[in-house]
């Protein structure tokens, strides 16, 4: 089994890193196959609400950036962790755009496999992103993996996240309970509504 990692910082070795670092080396400790990928830092589009993809399912219409690289991953793994810096109380905005695109387009694929958000701060705001990236998980009827406190760690230079010694306890306890919910499920997605219809409603008619 696997569990992809996505690192939704412009900094690749920045504390971002060493958080999702210490819950994949747990991970393979155990047994489980991780790989992180890093969002990059060149721009990456939001979506237009065109629903091209619909006529194509699998991939967002827009080529030119990560966005499809990571959606063509959630085919081959297991689970799902999304790690992000906090911007002014908010998840970085190019990972949140690539999240939107890539579940809106290629949900299939990634629909019902557990998953689980890490927020990295300085001071505050942690919270907020961690409620944020949990979101559409929710609505991908995806297992959100739990941990010893909300996952969060702390660090404003890059590697300062290092010395957070409750907050890489943290990312280990949320790799082990992923790794506890993989092997009791044998990676098995979540049923979803399964044969029941979906049964949309608008509050205005």
């Amino acid at each position: 089994m696997k569990v992809l990692l996505i690192n939704g910082s412009p900094r690749q070795k920045g504390n971002t890193s060493v958080a999702l670092a210490e819950v994949a080396k747990q991970l393979e400790k155990n047994g489980i196959d991780s790989e992180v990928v890093w969002i990059g830092n060149k721009p990456i589009r939001g979506c237009i609400a065109c629903n091209k993809c619909k006529e194509n399912p699998g991939a967002c219409v827009f080529n030119d950036d990560i966005c499809n690289t990571i959606s063509a991953k959630f085919a081959e793994c297991d689970a799902l962790i999304v790690g992000s810096p906090v911007y002014w109380g908010q998840p970085n905005g190019a990972v949140l755009s690539i999240i939107q695109r890539a579940f809106y387009s290629n949900g299939a694929n990634i629909a019902g496999k557990p998953a689980a958000a890490v927020a990295v701060c300085r001071r505050g705001g942690a919270t907020a992103v961690f409620e944020a990236l949990n979101m559409p998980f929710q609505m991908m009827n995806m297992p959100v993996v739990t941990s010893q406190y909300w996952n969060i760690v702390y660090g404003r230079e890059p590697g300062q996240a290092a010395l957070d010694a409750e907050g890489l306890q943290t990312m280990r306890t949320l790799a082990n309970n992923m790794v506890w919910l993989l092997k009791s499920t044998g990676g098995k997605p979540a049923p979803g509504r399964g044969d029941e219809p979906w049964a949309p409603m608008h509050f205005i008619r």
